[in-house]
Protein backbone atom coordinates (compact mmCIF):
# COMPACT_ATOMS: atom_id res chain seq x y z
CA UNK A 1 0.00 0.00 0.00
CA UNK A 2 1.31 3.27 -0.98
CA UNK A 3 1.77 6.05 1.91
CA UNK A 4 -1.16 9.08 1.05
CA UNK A 5 0.05 12.54 1.50
CA UNK A 6 -2.36 12.74 4.70
CA UNK A 7 -0.31 16.45 6.19
CA UNK A 8 -1.68 19.78 4.70
CA UNK A 9 1.28 21.23 7.34
CA UNK A 10 4.10 20.79 9.78
CA UNK A 11 4.23 20.64 13.23
CA UNK A 12 5.98 23.82 13.12
CA UNK A 13 3.97 25.42 10.46
CA UNK A 14 0.20 24.70 12.08
CA UNK A 15 -0.79 27.91 14.21
CA UNK A 16 -3.08 25.55 16.62
CA UNK A 17 -2.39 22.79 19.39
CA UNK A 18 -1.43 20.43 16.80
CA UNK A 19 -1.75 17.29 18.25
CA UNK A 20 -5.17 17.73 19.93
CA UNK A 21 -6.99 18.79 16.85
CA UNK A 22 -5.29 16.22 14.80
CA UNK A 23 -6.31 13.59 17.46
CA UNK A 24 -9.77 15.48 17.04
CA UNK A 25 -9.92 15.29 13.08
CA UNK A 26 -8.72 11.50 13.17
CA UNK A 27 -11.85 10.89 15.37
CA UNK A 28 -14.11 12.78 13.05
CA UNK A 29 -13.17 11.09 10.42
CA UNK A 30 -13.39 7.37 11.67
CA UNK A 31 -16.70 8.53 12.78
CA UNK A 32 -17.27 9.62 9.43
CA UNK A 33 -16.14 6.14 7.83
CA UNK A 34 -18.65 4.68 10.41
CA UNK A 35 -21.69 7.10 9.11
CA UNK A 36 -21.09 5.75 5.23
CA UNK A 37 -21.42 2.19 6.71
CA UNK A 38 -24.48 2.99 8.49
CA UNK A 39 -25.47 4.66 4.99
CA UNK A 40 -24.74 1.51 2.97
CA UNK A 41 -26.87 -0.93 5.78
CA UNK A 42 -29.88 1.54 5.10
CA UNK A 43 -29.61 1.81 1.61
CA UNK A 44 -29.66 -2.40 1.78
CA UNK A 45 -32.28 -2.12 3.59
CA UNK A 46 -34.40 0.16 1.27
CA UNK A 47 -33.17 -2.31 -2.10
CA UNK A 48 -34.43 -5.31 -0.15
CA UNK A 49 -37.49 -3.80 0.80
CA UNK A 50 -38.17 -2.55 -2.77
CA UNK A 51 -37.57 -5.85 -4.30
CA UNK A 52 -39.74 -7.57 -2.27
CA UNK A 53 -42.74 -4.97 -2.22
CA UNK A 54 -42.60 -5.52 -6.42
CA UNK A 55 -42.27 -9.65 -6.42
CA UNK A 56 -45.18 -9.47 -3.83
CA UNK A 57 -47.26 -6.95 -5.66
CA UNK A 58 -46.87 -9.09 -8.82
CA UNK A 59 -47.42 -12.43 -6.75
CA UNK A 60 -50.55 -10.47 -5.38
CA UNK A 61 -51.67 -9.22 -9.17
CA UNK A 62 -51.31 -12.55 -10.46
CA UNK A 63 -53.90 -14.07 -7.84
CA UNK A 64 -56.58 -11.50 -7.49
CA UNK A 65 -56.73 -10.48 -11.84
CA UNK A 66 -56.18 -12.22 -14.84
CA UNK A 67 -53.52 -9.41 -15.85
CA UNK A 68 -51.84 -9.33 -18.99
CA UNK A 69 -48.25 -10.39 -19.83
CA UNK A 70 -47.22 -6.87 -19.77
CA UNK A 71 -47.15 -6.36 -16.34
CA UNK A 72 -45.05 -8.73 -15.36
CA UNK A 73 -42.56 -7.61 -18.19
CA UNK A 74 -42.72 -4.31 -16.68
CA UNK A 75 -42.23 -5.28 -13.47
CA UNK A 76 -39.44 -7.27 -14.45
CA UNK A 77 -37.49 -4.81 -16.43
CA UNK A 78 -38.07 -2.30 -13.20
CA UNK A 79 -36.79 -4.73 -10.76
CA UNK A 80 -33.39 -5.21 -13.16
CA UNK A 81 -32.91 -1.65 -13.42
CA UNK A 82 -33.42 -1.43 -9.29
CA UNK A 83 -31.02 -4.52 -9.24
CA UNK A 84 -28.03 -2.82 -11.40
CA UNK A 85 -28.74 0.70 -9.27
CA UNK A 86 -28.14 -1.43 -5.91
CA UNK A 87 -25.21 -3.40 -6.84
CA UNK A 88 -23.28 0.03 -8.51
CA UNK A 89 -24.20 1.56 -5.28
CA UNK A 90 -23.03 -1.35 -2.77
CA UNK A 91 -19.80 -1.21 -5.34
CA UNK A 92 -19.50 2.54 -4.51
CA UNK A 93 -19.79 2.48 -0.75
CA UNK A 94 -17.50 -0.42 -0.62
CA UNK A 95 -14.47 1.92 -2.48
CA UNK A 96 -15.08 4.68 -0.15
CA UNK A 97 -15.00 2.41 2.75
CA UNK A 98 -11.54 1.33 0.98
CA UNK A 99 -10.38 4.73 0.46
CA UNK A 100 -11.44 5.79 3.71
CA UNK A 101 -9.54 2.74 5.95
CA UNK A 102 -6.29 3.55 3.80
CA UNK A 103 -6.75 7.10 4.93
CA UNK A 104 -7.44 5.83 8.74
CA UNK A 105 -4.11 3.44 8.04
CA UNK A 106 -2.10 6.61 7.24
CA UNK A 107 -2.74 8.72 9.88
CA UNK A 108 -2.23 5.82 12.56
CA UNK A 109 0.92 5.77 11.17
CA UNK A 110 1.86 8.91 12.95
CA UNK A 111 -0.28 7.94 16.28
CA UNK A 112 0.57 5.77 19.20
CA UNK A 113 -1.27 2.96 18.17
CA UNK A 114 -2.41 1.46 15.00
CA UNK A 115 -5.71 -0.44 16.22
CA UNK A 116 -7.31 -0.50 12.67
CA UNK A 117 -4.16 -1.55 10.89
CA UNK A 118 -3.64 -3.91 13.82
CA UNK A 119 -7.21 -5.74 13.34
CA UNK A 120 -7.05 -5.72 9.69
CA UNK A 121 -3.73 -8.30 10.56
CA UNK A 122 -5.38 -9.90 12.75
CA UNK A 123 -7.94 -11.30 10.64
CA UNK A 124 -5.39 -11.63 7.62
CA UNK A 125 -6.01 -8.27 5.72
CA UNK A 126 -9.36 -10.17 4.37
CA UNK A 127 -7.38 -12.73 2.37
CA UNK A 128 -8.52 -15.82 5.49
CA UNK A 129 -12.14 -16.64 4.56
CA UNK A 130 -11.84 -18.71 7.96
CA UNK A 131 -10.80 -15.51 10.19
CA UNK A 132 -12.89 -13.02 8.18
CA UNK A 133 -15.00 -13.18 5.05
CA UNK A 134 -15.07 -9.74 3.58
CA UNK A 135 -19.08 -8.58 3.80
CA UNK A 136 -19.13 -6.84 0.60
CA UNK A 137 -18.55 -10.18 -1.20
CA UNK A 138 -22.24 -11.40 0.51
CA UNK A 139 -23.50 -7.89 0.27
CA UNK A 140 -22.53 -7.51 -3.99
CA UNK A 141 -24.75 -11.32 -4.41
CA UNK A 142 -27.88 -9.96 -3.00
CA UNK A 143 -29.11 -7.94 -5.90
CA UNK A 144 -28.06 -10.69 -8.05
CA UNK A 145 -30.53 -13.23 -6.62
CA UNK A 146 -33.20 -10.85 -7.12
CA UNK A 147 -32.12 -9.80 -10.48
CA UNK A 148 -32.64 -13.73 -10.92
CA UNK A 149 -36.03 -14.25 -9.90
CA UNK A 150 -36.37 -11.16 -12.31
CA UNK A 151 -34.60 -12.92 -15.08
CA UNK A 152 -36.88 -16.09 -14.53
CA UNK A 153 -40.35 -14.05 -14.81
CA UNK A 154 -39.02 -12.68 -18.02
CA UNK A 155 -38.19 -15.96 -19.02
CA UNK A 156 -41.76 -17.52 -17.87
CA UNK A 157 -43.86 -14.91 -19.67
CA UNK A 158 -42.11 -14.96 -22.99
CA UNK A 159 -44.54 -16.81 -25.67
CA UNK A 160 -41.89 -19.16 -26.27
CA UNK A 161 -43.96 -21.78 -28.53
CA UNK A 162 -45.24 -18.44 -31.02
CA UNK A 163 -41.79 -17.78 -31.23
CA UNK A 164 -40.80 -21.13 -32.68
CA UNK A 165 -43.68 -21.51 -34.30
CA UNK A 166 -42.53 -18.46 -36.48
CA UNK A 167 -38.88 -19.27 -37.08
CA UNK A 168 -39.93 -22.80 -37.91
CA UNK A 169 -42.54 -21.83 -40.69
CA UNK A 170 -41.17 -21.02 -44.11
Amino acid sequence: MSDLQIHSKSKEEYAGNYSDHALEQYKLYVEMADRISSRRQSTNTFFVTLNTVLISLAGYTKAATSIESFFYFITSLAGLFICYIWYRLVKSYKNLNSAKFKVVHSIEKEMPFNLFDAEWEAVGRGKDKNLYHPFTELELKVPWVFFSIYILVLAYIIPWSNILEKCIQP
